[in-house]
């Protein structure tokens, strides 16, 4: 489970089970101290590739030196401002892996392994139930 807790106007902290925690901040860029949703969610997409790609590599005993994801998103005009489209940038550092063989890796990890794209390609039914206190 999730808990989204509201902190103070356009500031949110998210916590999960074990404690952790992430602050959710929608306020303009020069005075934002984190991450949107918006921007969370490229972080997630890269992140769960990332470690998908790191884990077929290492098993195919590669050298892992660096790895690096920029994503970047286009989204809707109007309301509900959805992703259109998504597009990452894999910049790996290693001594042992081809160019090529990264390209098949990471279009393995985003297609088939990473559960944050396959939701995102996905429709997902929401349900909500609320508690006024």
């Amino acid at each position: 489970m999730i808990v989204t807790k509201y902190i103070e106007d356009y500031v949110y902290e998210t916590t999960n089970k074990n404690g952790n925690k992430v602050v959710i901040d929608m306020r303009e860029d020069h005075e934002k101290g984190s991450l949107s949703p918006t921007e969370m969610l490229l972080g997630a997409v890269s992140g769960c590739v990332a470690v998908d790609i790191v884990t077929i590599l290492k098993k195919k005993r590669k050298e892992v030196i660096d790895l690096r994801i920029e994503t970047v998103g286009e989204r809707k005009e109007k309301h509900p401002r959805g992703f259109t489209q998504i597009h990452s940038k894999y910049i790996l550092t290693s001594g042992n892996v081809k160019e090529e063989e990264l390209e098949k890796i990471a279009g393995l990890a985003l297609d088939k392994y990473c559960s944050v794209a396959d939701s995102l390609k996905a429709k997902v039914d929401f349900s909500v139930s609320v508690i006024k206190e």
